[in-house]
């Protein structure tokens, strides 16, 4: 029976597919290059979420090549997105406060995790149990103009103490911890990561309770206004990106310890050192939040209102002007 046409060219077009050359797919428009602003050096386990988002590819799923570059802290990050120098940047949910005031057109768009980034160390035999128990006692702070000696002053407040019932030794980010850790001062202001650097200095940290802490900030991710309204996807695939690099923490800290010495060589053979310092986040910063990276709104009023009533910044802004959650809550 001699097949139909149909049948015929149905085989001739198959015939004619398996032997045609496989062609390249259309290849991807050229990666989206960023200078993304950080407080400090990258290198600091601080900044695990971003450096695994770079190394785990997460910008990469999100077509962007990320630059990160060192700025002088959150506040400087903030006055180089507010004048267009970068698009993105890295400092505390409390920044936009502070900068606000002064006419610095940023907002937060997303802030990783529920917590506060500060956590006030005592050392165990230290006579030192709660906040109100620092009262004549000498502390370390990294620098009276930072976010978290802010956040000791609140938590001093809510003791019923004033900022003269303590002797604050602002110390920089590396004599924070190694004043603390000499026993050179009886408690310390500072990052998880300062707490992990005076236990691998051999001393036997308490933390003070959570209860007792002034709810400042966790870091934030800042945008400026204008970058905001005209490349909004922009901002959405970077902070998708970078809150991958935190859940990654969350999911699994052994495994992302592992991945973060891939990305920052410095670390190598310290990875249990990473391991304990991601714990911390995980126990007391990035726990409890409802969506990830979302803003409370209602914290953000209450830590707007400590800096007003300390004479921090001049006067309160609108809440809706220091951030927008439009960018978190989105997967891919």
């Amino acid at each position: 029976m001699i097949p139909s046409f149909t049948r015929l060219v149905a085989a001739g077009l198959l015939a004619t597919v398996a032997a045609a050359p496989l062609l390249p797919l259309a290849a991807h428009a050229a990666p989206e290059e960023v200078t993304y602003l950080l407080p400090a050096p990258p290198n600091s386990p601080a900044f695990a979420p971003w450096m695994l988002a770079q190394q785990n590819g997460y910008y990469a799923d999100e077509n962007i090549k990320v630059a990160f570059v060192a700025a002088r802290g959150g506040v400087d990050v903030a006055k180089q997105i507010g004048a267009g120098n970068a698009v993105i940047g890295g400092a505390i949910g409390d920044t936009p406060i502070i900068v606000r005031a002064n006419g610095v057109p940023v907002k937060a768009v997303a802030v990783l995790g529920a917590g506060s980034l500060t956590m006030i160390s005592t050392y165990e035999g230290s006579g030192i149990n709660a906040v109100k128990d620092l009262k004549g006692k000498t502390m370390t702070v990294m620098a009276y103009t930072d976010t978290t000696y802010y956040a000791l002053l609140g938590s001093l407040k809510k003791a019923g103490l004033q900022k003269a019932d303590v002797s604050a030794q602002a110390a920089g980010p590396t004599g924070v911890w190694q004043l603390f850790a000499g026993k050179k001062a009886e408690a310390m202001a500072g990052v998880p990561d300062w707490v992990v650097n005076a236990e691998e200095a051999g001393v036997k940290i308490k933390l003070l309770p959570r209860e007792d802490h002034f709810q400042s900030m966790a870091q934030a991710i800042l945008a400026s206004d204008e970058v905001i309204q005209k490349n909004p996807d922009l901002v959405k695939r970077l902070v998708r990106a970078t809150l991958r690099g935190m859940q990654d923490i969350m999911k699994d800290p052994k495994a992302a310890a592992a991945a973060y010495v891939k990305a920052v060589p410095a670390f190598a053979g310290k990875e249990a050192q990473i391991e304990r310092t991601f714990a911390l986040y995980n126990q007391y910063v990035y726990a409890n939040q409802k969506v990830l990276g979302q803003m409370d709104e209602k914290r953000l009023d209450t830590v707007q209102k400590f800096y007003v009533a300390e004479g921090i910044v001049s006067k309160a802004q609108p809440l809706a002007d220091l951030y927008t959650n439009q960018f978190t809550g989105v997967s891919r």
